[in-house]
């Protein structure tokens, strides 16, 4: 059964936290969290088995026909937001903030937060396990290898992978003259 008409109503009913767009595709209903923060959702989403969208005191933003599986997680905090086309494997995490800990005389608990907004371009596979820190920019037509940890900025249409991640090779970009090769 398809639940995403309960996700649909949920969203109706939130006034506003929550916008989600035409023929959601969530058969394992996702965790949504957007009690002080919001979540705005594209045409088409697929999520699968355990998938968390927690804005916390941010906002999550998803494109469209974007697809998100099991127990990835997202954090909104200092802002999400994921372009056309994306898909995210299993066991991903975006986080959007960073606990300070530049004062040891403070528990790190106690610390303020750095919020760094994360945005995933279009067209973009993150693969199983990926990390995706605070302060991210994934390009448009990256592909980030498994269990790679991404912090800071990639070029488009470029393979990373790793902890930290590096780019390895770039994707062949298509003929856009028209002429066959």
């Amino acid at each position: 059964m398809n639940l995403g008409f309960l996700v649909r109503l949920r969203a109706a009913l939130s006034g506003g936290a929550l916008r989600i767009g035409k023929s959601p595709n969530m058969r394992y209903l996702p965790r949504l969290r957007y009690r002080d923060g919001t979540i705005e959702i594209g045409d088409r989403l697929f999520t699968r088995c355990g998938v968390v969208l927690d804005a916390q005191s941010g906002m999550i933003e998803i494109g469209n026909d974007v697809s998100v599986n099991d127990y990835s997680i997202l954090l909104g905090h200092g802002g999400v937001r994921i372009g056309d086309n994306t898909r995210i494997a299993a066991h991903v995490v975006i986080v959007s903030f960073e606990h300070s800990y530049e004062d040891p005389t403070i528990l790190i608990r106690d610390q303020p937060i750095k919020k760094g907004r994360v945005v995933i371009g279009k067209d973009v596979w993150i693969g199983a396990g990926a990390k995706v820190l605070a302060g991210s920019n994934i390009a448009d037509g990256c592909v980030i290898g498994a269990n790679s940890v991404i912090k800071g900025a990639t070029e488009p249409f470029g393979v990373y992978v790793g902890s930290p991640a590096r780019l390895v090779k770039r994707r062949a970009l298509p003929d856009m003259t028209g002429r066959d090769q």
